[in-house]
């Protein structure tokens, strides 16, 4: 049985209910659009923004092709600034990094190292600015603040790498007993016959030797 009696009384409960609940209806209506509307903004910007910054790169990289170091720092300083969570900018920094390291710039690559330690989304490439700045600091003698950065890594795939770099310091250090471990743990996950595992195996032996010398 229905419960109006007549249709005034069913028009009656419609326009009651619209009073009701009318304007929490058409805000939802007016957000859902809304969203549509924002997330496709949203996605244009991003890809805009990703040209953009593939341009930028593009350009660093002609720049030092060309070995045009103003043109090249200009094009990674914009990507570091403007599109600072992109890959590109990433890719531009550790660039500017090594060639700085090869014209014995010590400081610019430390800075452009840490910055990308600070603002890289990907572990990995976290890691590998780690990895790189350990080493250049390592190269000049920084031992301490160099092994501060092979004990702080979050990336499985580099152990190894971080592992053999930690042996360096430690024999640097005098330490052998401890360079012998860290050398025995960057072996592990090696395959039978790399190159790394000759290299490694040699370091053992020297420290082995110096540890019972």
């Amino acid at each position: 049985m229905d419960i109006y009696a007549s249709d005034e009384e069913k028009a009656e409960a419609i326009k009651q209910w619209w009073r009701e609940n009318g304007r929490s209806v058409f805000i939802g209506v007016i957000l859902g659009i809304a969203g549509i509307f924002g997330v496709r903004y949203w996605m244009n910007y991003q890809q805009v923004q990703d040209q953009q910054a593939a341009l930028t790169y593009q350009q660093a990289i002609v720049s030092v092709s060309n070995q045009d170091d103003a043109a090249a720092e200009m094009s990674t300083e914009k990507l570091m600034q403007d599109n600072k969570n992109s890959a590109y900018s990433v890719f531009a920094a550790l660039q500017m990094a090594e060639k700085a390291s090869e014209a014995g710039e010590f400081d610019k690559s430390k800075d452009y190292l840490t910055w990308v330690i600070a603002n890289a989304t990907l572990s990995g490439h976290k890691a590998l600015a780690k990895l790189r700045l350990a080493k250049v600091e390592f190269d000049h003698g920084q031992l301490d603040e160099a092994l501060k950065q092979v004990t702080s890594n979050d990336a499985a795939a580099f152990d190894s790498l971080f592992a053999e770099l930690e042996g360096d310091i430690k024999t640097a250090q005098g330490q052998a007993e401890e360079a012998h471990a860290a050398y025995q743990k960057a072996l592990v996950g090696l395959n039978s016959g790399e190159p790394r595992q000759t290299l490694i195996e040699m370091k053992l032996d020297d420290v082995a030797a110096a540890h019972e010398s």
